[in-house]
């Protein structure tokens, strides 16, 4: 007579809920790396590697006292750490440089939107800036989340050119370097 089956005993990770063998599948797989090392490192092996070479580096890293060591950097060193912020899991992200971009979206067939992008990153408030395109280019003016999520201003009408010379005569603090346009979808400086 053949053998009874009995149900299989199946290893649920307590952090995402999927079986062990599937977390590397899931959305937070390193939030469930320390779970697996502790729980399931005969699964994956590669996960026991990257702690141990971990472990290593933080132990070179120590002085005999047990103190980290300090390494004498220069002022470049310095730059690069306001350049660059690391994001959990190791992600590096580069700060944004303040720029305004400028773009112009035609719709209708005749009818212009001027696109600004970019200006609250010089401290202006937006709201106040669309009324100031308003009220100069006579047109509707309007605050509206782009495609990104950031907030933009939408201007009525093909005043791109024009836009540039007000923006810098009404806020001293926006450089005319740090304005540029999107043409042909490419980049170019407004100078």
């Amino acid at each position: 007579m053949a053998e009874k089956l009995r149900p299989v005993k199946v290893l649920y990770c307590s952090v995402c809920s999927f079986p062990a063998e599937y977390c590397e599948f899931g959305p937070d797989f390193e939030k469930c790396k320390p779970w697996l090392l502790k729980n399931a490192p005969e699964l994956y092996p590669e996960l026991l590697k990257e702690a141990a070479e971990k472990t290593t580096e933080q132990l070179d890293g120590l002085d005999i006292s047990g103190d980290k060591k300090e390494y004498i950097t220069g002022s470049s060193s310095e730059s690069k750490k306001e350049e660059f912020k690391t994001l959990p899991g190791g992600k590096v992200k580069k700060k944004e440089k303040p720029e305004v971009v400028i773009e112009k979206v035609v719709r209708n067939k005749r009818k212009c939107v001027t696109i600004v992008k970019g200006l609250d990153m010089f401290g202006i408030k937006l709201t106040d800036a669309s009324k100031k395109f308003g009220k100069k280019f006579a047109s509707g003016a309007s605050v509206v989340k782009g495609v990104t999520d950031k907030e933009q201003i939408d201007v009525q009408g093909d005043i791109m050119y024009d836009i540039v010379e007000f923006i810098t005569e009404t806020w001293k603090n926006v450089p005319e370097e740090s304005i540029f346009f999107i043409e042909d979808g490419k980049k170019v400086p407004a100078v």
